[in-house]
């Protein structure tokens, strides 16, 4: 499978990342390690995570999705540089527990690191933006990480173009390590954050992108289309803000796309994705290995000039 370079990390990842926020949540231990066997044998090799996932949970704490990936690297007999390791810190994990103060970085990082059964993390991510924390203190944690070896690169989660050009200037003016990722939320409802000045700072600083929620938490795959499909769905409240008049537009350009094609519409949503000017990889999760194997087919599929037209006035 071709490999894309994540921005300037060197990192070579495949056109999809695999979101490993479903495991311990609607994947159990079982059918998680069968999924990630798949993924990888067919040519995939990087997985997204957190610390906190999957902290919504009742009965879970955080760190489950970790220490199912965890036991997945040691059991699966594959070496440890066959995965790109994506994990992330500074969602609230409980009290003293969250933010990006260097105190919390240092402990943080290793719990991850016990949980994933590894010596390194390939690609560290802020999760969201502390404002009670300075950009200096939180990359010079990363520094000291980077430099014991715990940590390979590192990135940013959730920030606006003024953020990011901020933390790149105190990167520069204080000769610490760079974000040199970026984690937005993207896909073909949600654009206006990242469409416009915050691509183009990625693009013009050579920053990778793997975007997040590539599927707009399941509506673009055409299940969802009324308030009525949702009742008894795990993802049903983060849903419903889609059932407007623009995503019936988008699921009907997603439709004609998909009946041309002769691919299904969660396909074409991400194919659309892994097309977009500064876009390495989208996230994706699968539950089941019906889905896997249609993550799997997205990244084969060309989109015409003509679907991509489609697809992108019904979704302004």
């Amino acid at each position: 499978m071709e490999k894309r370079i994540l921005g300037r990390t060197g990192l070579s990842i495949a056109p999809l990342v695999f979101g490993g926020n479903v495991f311990g949540w609607t994947a159990d231990e079982k059918t998680s390690f069968e999924l990630l066997d798949a993924f990888f044998d067919a040519g995939f090799n990087a997985i997204d995570t957190a610390d906190a996932y999957s902290n919504w949970v009742p009965g879970n704490s955080g760190g489950e999705s970790e220490t199912i990936i965890g036991k997945w690297l040691k059991q699966s007999g594959r070496s440890r540089d066959e995965a790109v390791i994506i994990t992330k810190v500074g969602w609230d994990m409980g009290p003293g527990r969250n933010g990006l103060s260097e105190k919390w970085i240092l402990q943080a990082v290793e719990d991850s690191l016990r949980r994933l059964k590894t010596d390194h993390i390939d690609l560290y991510l802020s999760h969201r933006p502390d404002p009670e924390t300075p950009y200096e203190e939180t990359l010079r944690a990363y520094e000291r990480l980077i430099g014991d070896g715990k940590v390979r690169h590192v990135g940013a989660s959730n920030l606006d173009a003024g953020q990011l050009r901020d933390a790149l200037d105190v990167s520069a003016a204080n000769n610490l390590p760079r974000y040199d990722v970026l984690q937005p939320e993207y896909n073909l409802y949600d654009r206006a954050a990242f469409d416009g000045p915050l691509r183009n700072l990625c693009v013009s600083e050579e920053i990778g992108v793997i975007s997040y929620f590539g599927l707009a938490r399941g509506f673009l795959s055409g299940k969802y289309r009324s308030h009525k499909d949702l009742e008894g769905s795990a993802r049903g409240s983060g849903v419903g803000k889609y059932l407007d008049g623009r995503g019936m537009r988008i699921l009907g350009a997603l439709d004609e796309v998909a009946a041309d094609t002769g691919n299904t519409q969660a396909e074409i949503a991400l194919a659309w994705i892994m097309a977009r000017k500064g876009v390495t990889a989208p996230i994706a999760s699968a539950t089941t290995m019906a889905q896997l194997q249609s993550l799997v087919k997205s990244a084969s599929i060309t989109l015409s000039d003509e679907a991509c037209r489609l697809l992108n006035e019904a979704s302004e």
